[in-house]
């Protein structure tokens, strides 16, 4: 008898234990990560120079007002990139033994010897900040081909673990790792346990949620970072993940894109808006739907779309954008070249009233949308008091847009209200908020 009790008593610590691991990451990003990512300025040639240079100007900047996250965008493994695409046709890549890729030492020369990005995640903890890669989801073709081994195995290689089922469309560097193999999860282990050596705090993983063909190796990644010892943010791209599949990304990452690129052109915001409809419900801590990268500023320096530019995007579309994301929650990765950030959109990035608001509302909920004019609502969870954004999604200026009183939930109608973009207060006596906006303008107020 007491060697039953004794072996029930084990079962049940161990399904304990297990279930509080479920669902830690959560705390990782317990408000919407932000940072800054080197895709909009340099596609896939940035350099160890350029981060470097991001980073110094973040730790000068903005670090203060939140912004945190380094993040080095797709290809950095490849010493040949190009500028306006893919070097699909004789690339050049670094991979180590065990079927990893490796930073180009052309691109990043602190990686030299083996060292990997360890020298640039310590230069940029030395600054206050954290540090992220893009990955492409799946195994390089270069180690199936070279049938290299795979690390934490005995005797599997890489073209054991591969097949050739839902690949990418667009980029043509990896094989599906096949999840029913022995050495697939090792190899995913393996990925992980070399990021986080290297100091790794952030991972987005491309081609992994549109379509969304890849539980089994989302489940893998997962599985890896929750076992490779260190706190790393799970990000995944692109978009449109199917809100059919929010359960599983939910429960899985930290962020996911809702949209695939969102560039600097008007469509793009209001083709967001519409599919972001769906997903108001999943926005919680820990875990967010995602908007994008913010196409501001100084981009496409050597860019993927594009050539080099100012955003095209007006001041009114650009309030439109930052007001949008913000209210939503979104997860802020700045797109714009940082050291040649000019003082209007640094102003639309560190607006301490809309950060407060991104970082501390609650109860996201849209209260209207339609072919003209969205309006949304959130509380402040420290304050109290209620946020409210109005947008003139149409073509035409000067539209009036009227929010009910009742619909925001508030007990009175005789409220103050900042406009948390202009700093102006006003009394509110009348049973319903009223804007009148420019073409693709917004505001964005606190009522309290």
């Amino acid at each position: 008898m007491k060697k039953s009790f004794l072996a029930f008593a084990f079962l049940v610590l161990a399904s304990l234990t297990a279930n509080a691991k479920i669902g830690n990451f959560k705390q990782w990003a317990q408000t919407p990560p932000m940072g800054w990512n080197s895709w909009d300025c340099y596609g896939p040639t940035v350099t160890e120079k350029e981060i470097k240079e991001a980073t110094d100007y973040m730790s000068a900047n903005l670090k203060q007002y939140g912004w945190k996250y380094i993040v080095v965008d797709i290809r950095w493994f490849v010493d040949n990139t190009k500028a306006g695409g893919y070097n699909e046709k004789d690339p050049i890549f670094n991979i180590d033994k065990w079927g990893r890729y490796t930073p180009s030492v052309k691109k990043f020369p602190s990686a030299l010897d083996g060292k990997g990005f360890k020298p640039l995640a310590d230069y940029i903890h030395s600054k206050g900040l954290r540090f992220g890669i893009h990955i492409m989801r799946g195994i390089p073709k270069k180690a199936v081909e070279m049938n290299l081994p795979i690390k934490g195995t005995n005797g599997i290689n890489a073209s054991q673990i591969f097949n050739t089922d839902n690949l990418c469309a667009w980029l043509h560097d990896n094989y599906t790792v096949d999840a029913t193999k022995k050495g697939a999860q090792e190899y995913y282990n393996s990925l992980f346990e070399l990021y986080a050596s290297w100091g790794v705090d952030f991972i987005k993983i491309d081609d992994m949620s549109a379509p969304y063909y890849h539980k089994d190796e989302i489940n893998m990644v997962r599985n890896a970072i929750d076992n490779c010892g260190r706190k790393i943010v799970l990000s995944l791209s692109p978009g449109e993940t199917p809100i059919e599949s929010a359960a599983h990304v939910s429960t899985h990452a930290n962020m996911w894109r809702m949209v695939n690129d969102v560039w600097d052109q008007w469509n793009d915001i209001k083709h967001l808006m519409y599919v972001s409809q769906k997903w108001y419900p999943y926005i919680a801590s820990g875990t967010w739907p995602d908007c994008d990268m913010i196409p501001l500023g100084h981009i496409a320096v050597r860019g993927e779309r594009g050539s080099n530019r100012m955003t095209r995007l007006t001041k009114d579309e650009q309030y439109t954008l930052m007001t949008f994301f913000s209210i939503f929650k979104s997860p802020l990765m700045y797109g714009g070249d940082l050291p040649t950030l000019d003082e209007f959109t640094k102003s639309l990035i560190t607006n301490r009233a809309v950060l407060n608001m991104h970082n501390n509302s609650t109860d996201v909920r849209q209260i209207f949308q339609s072919e003209d004019k969205l309006a949304i609502t959130s509380k402040d969870s420290k304050s109290g008091a209620t946020y409210l954004a109005i947008f003139n999604i149409s073509d035409s200026d000067n539209v009036h847009i009227n929010v009910d009183i009742k619909s925001l939930r508030l007990k009175r109608k005789n409220v103050r209200i900042d406009n948390l973009w202009t700093g102006k207060s006003e009394v509110n006596k009348k049973d319903r908020i009223t804007g009148i906006l420019p073409k693709h303008g917004c505001i964005l107020l606190m009522l309290k």
